[in-house]
């Protein structure tokens, strides 16, 4: 990795202390060049189509264009040569928009600096792949916070998700995690033939589903191989049967 080149870096920030401090952190890193600073989305729109930078680190809660919207217009093909993009925001609301974007990775502020080069790293493996495959319409990866900062969590690894009010609480490999999103927007993106939802509050992995019964009083539930059972909304029931005859 020593001969490669240096990646050609803009930032993207509304607050000049944080384009600093990550003016600062980039320099600290081997392997990068800054090439510009833009404090709005239409000014980095406009970076970008004239810099062609490989990376964009992109804040956004930003006057008028959101980093989202830049991401998303960046991803339409706004520019010739499209940058990967790392958000790096105060915010943890819009980690399944991102990954909806294919952005290279998620930061929340105060970014430490081994983070930092961690998603520099994965934005230059992204950047070698010269001849990506079709993506996916269905989510492979989510990010979801944990602790300070937010975790890549890999879609085949959820057995449950629970919706409590404003939140989703997803459990993969004994743990859980809360993710501020509603259930109905998370199922749009997940692939039917593996996760079905059984509840207007759950939907759990197909293969995690041991069988099927009746609780004697007009209700049925869903065993699952944990032992748990989930009880199955009557709008879901014809879907449930239809899975569990095969």
């Amino acid at each position: 990795m020593a001969d490669a080149a240096p990646l050609r870096v803009l930032l993207v920030d509304d607050e000049p202390l944080a384009t600093e401090r990550l003016s600062i952190l980039c320099a600290r890193i081997a392997g990068l060049r800054l090439v510009g600073a833009a404090a709005d989305g239409e000014a980095a729109l406009r970076m970008a189509d004239a810099l062609s930078p490989d990376v964009v680190l992109l804040d956004i809660a930003m006057p008028g264009m959101t980093g989202v919207d830049v991401a998303r217009a960046l991803d339409r093909g706004a520019v010739a040569r499209p940058p990967a993009v790392i958000f790096v925001t105060a915010f943890d609301d819009f980690a399944v928009d991102a990954f909806d974007l294919a952005a290279v990775d998620y930061l929340l502020k105060p970014v430490a600096e081994d983070r930092l080069r961690r998603a520099f790293d994965r934005a230059r493996d992204r950047l070698v792949v010269t001849a990506a495959p079709e993506r996916s319409p269905w989510l492979s990866e989510i990010w979801v916070p944990h602790r300070a900062e937010i975790i890549r969590l890999d879609v085949a690894d959820i057995e449950l998700i629970e919706a409590e009010r404003d939140y989703m609480r997803l459990h993969a490999g004994g743990r859980s995690f809360l993710l501020h999103r509603t259930l109905a927007e998370l199922e749009r993106r997940l692939d039917p033939e593996r996760f079905v939802r059984v509840h207007r509050s759950a939907i759990v992995r197909r293969d995690r589903i041991a069988g099927l019964r009746h609780d004697g009083g007009g209700s049925w539930e869903v065993a699952l191989t944990d032992g748990r059972a989930m009880r199955v909304g009557r709008t879901f029931l014809p879907v449930v049967r239809a899975l569990a005859r095969g």
